[in-house]
């Protein structure tokens, strides 16, 4: 399902309004005002379909006994999703949200099948070790960082590398997480990432920047996640939504 677009709306008031700044005679304050009013009720009106249409998905949502993410948290991933999938990078239709608000000690990523609506996979997930402790804190894009980047990736191929079977992920926000590939930052299987160490230590291990999640959920989720889907990492960062062209 796509959000309804109203871009044409826009493009016709931009037509007229050449048309008419065309004649001899300049636009008029009257008229101006007509002009900019039809341009913001056509954005409330995209704005107030897509809460509408979050709200009704979020609320209808397939748990399958798991938890389901903060809607905040969903509704931001969903606009990213509608956005993206109009421009075609996205071929596998999941959605996988991982929200770095949250402590490593709790399952913060999940799977969701956009086809029928429902939580696949609800998965603990481990931070890069210069982005924080227990909670993720300090983001970064830049090569060596040992931090996890925000934003919306597409997920690429996989491979068997030093963490075995792995995914390979492409930034897609420039200046937030363009460098993914550079970094190599994927997603993989990790020691540090059992739930044996929440039990222990009461948080998990950290990466190198990498998503990485538990050993006996690895190879599912990859399968399952593989060749474009759309995954988005959150946090409630004023900067990144200064900065993002997407949310």
């Amino acid at each position: 399902m796509k959000q309804k677009n109203f871009y044409w709306l826009f493009a016709s008031v931009a037509f007229f309004g050449n048309v008419v700044g065309s004649n001899t005679l300049p636009m008029s304050n009257e008229y101006s005002s007509i002009v900019e009013k039809v341009a913001n009720n056509a954005v409330d009106s995209e704005e107030s379909s897509f809460e509408s249409t979050a709200k009704s998905l979020y609320s209808s949502l397939e748990l399958n006994h798991y938890n389901a993410p903060a809607r905040a948290v969903f509704t931001a991933a969903l606009k990213g999703y509608y956005k993206l999938l109009e421009t075609g990078k996205i071929k596998n239709e999941k959605l996988t949200i991982v929200d770095f608000s949250l402590s490593s000690a709790k399952p913060r990523l999940w799977v969701i099948d956009m086809k029928d609506n429902s939580i696949l996979l609800q998965s603990l997930v481990a931070h890069g070790k210069k982005t924080g402790e227990e909670y993720a804190t300090t983001f970064s894009n830049k090569v060596n960082s040992h931090m996890s980047s925000l934003g919306f990736y597409t997920t690429g191929e996989t491979y068997n590398g030093r963490n075995g079977f792995s995914l390979r992920l492409d930034g897609l926000e420039a200046g937030i997480n363009d460098k993914a590939r550079e970094r190599a930052i994927v997603i993989h299987g990790a020691d540090y990432a059992s739930p044996d160490l929440v039990r222990a230590q009461g948080k998990l291990g950290r990466s190198y920047g990498c998503p990485a999640v538990p050993m006996e959920v690895n190879d599912d989720l990859i399968d399952m996640i593989k060749d474009k889907s759309l995954l988005f990492i959150y946090y409630p960062s004023s900067q990144y939504e200064l900065k993002s062209k997407i949310v």
